[in-house]
């Protein structure tokens, strides 16, 4: 999941990701109730504990920032890396 945030931060720059190791910053482990890893927290509003697939990621992030997804896009959309083209049906 951290790929995923760490990408969305390199395309937007007003998404930033920090990626923090609870056994070296247990003030910040305390601060957001860590209790189980990997605990994602997004603009203090939006919180979840676990990995999650790219999708639902974006929904959060989406929801973070109040806005509402309308259609739950496929994983090929949310991060082509290997297999199928996007552009199907595209002359060459």
């Amino acid at each position: 999941m951290a790929r995923v945030a760490h990408a969305l931060a390199m395309d937007n720059p007003n998404v930033r990701t920090d990626v923090v190791e609870v056994q070296e910053f247990p003030f910040l482990a305390r601060q957001y109730m860590v209790s189980g890893v990997p605990k994602t927290v997004i603009n203090n509003k939006v919180q979840f504990v676990g990995a999650v697939p790219e999708s639902m990621l974006i929904d959060y992030v989406l929801k973070a920032v109040g806005v509402e997804a309308k259609d739950q896009p496929s994983e090929v959309e949310i991060a082509p890396e290997v297999g199928p083209t996007t552009r199907a049906n595209t002359p060459r």
